[in-house]
């Protein structure tokens, strides 16, 4: 992967990948806050523009974006569902919480590889006795910053029984 100039700005800051690969881990009421993103046939069209105004409800909150973690649910081919890891709730926005035991693997590539990884991911975890109850992906930095950081690093995160 080509990458940026030093000059231009980061706003992700950098992943680790070994915390999350390859991991189970147990979620008691972690808080997240939903909200959407316009799709067309899965890309996502305002996803910049939905995190941005996040961004500012956050700081007018004064909420802090926990980990960095962006969970996505694409629930057509159409919408994708945004949940953002928060320290306290929010007012005038949906909050929720995720509990249970998740399983997490990092894939590193091109987003056109999402296929192959989904159906890597469900192989391993059907190997590892696994039942997933529901999938979600972790575009870990924005498209700028993984060509700043010559890494794009995508986590598939389950929740599994």
């Amino acid at each position: 992967m080509e990458t940026q100039k030093e000059t231009e700005p980061i706003c992700c800051p950098p992943f680790d990948p070994k915390p999350w690969d390859d991991q189970i881990f147990t979620w008691e009421n972690k808080k997240f806050v939903r909200d959407k993103v316009f799709t067309i046939f899965y890309m996502p069209v305002n996803f910049g523009r939905v995190m941005k105004r996040l961004d500012k409800v956050f700081k007018k909150a004064g909420v802090a974006f926990q980990d960095s973690i962006a969970l996505s649910d694409h629930t057509s081919k159409w919408n994708m569902d945004l949940y953002l890891s928060v320290d306290k709730d929010i007012p005038g926005i949906e909050n929720t919480t995720f509990s249970g035991k998740f399983y997490s693997k990092v894939y590193e590539g091109p987003f056109k590889d999402t296929g192959k990884w989904c159906k890597d991911f469900e192989g391993l975890a059907k190997s590892k006795g696994f039942t997933i109850t529901k999938e979600y992906m972790w575009y870990t930095t924005c498209p700028n910053c993984a060509k700043k950081y010559g890494k794009n690093y995508v986590v598939i995160v389950a929740k599994i029984d």
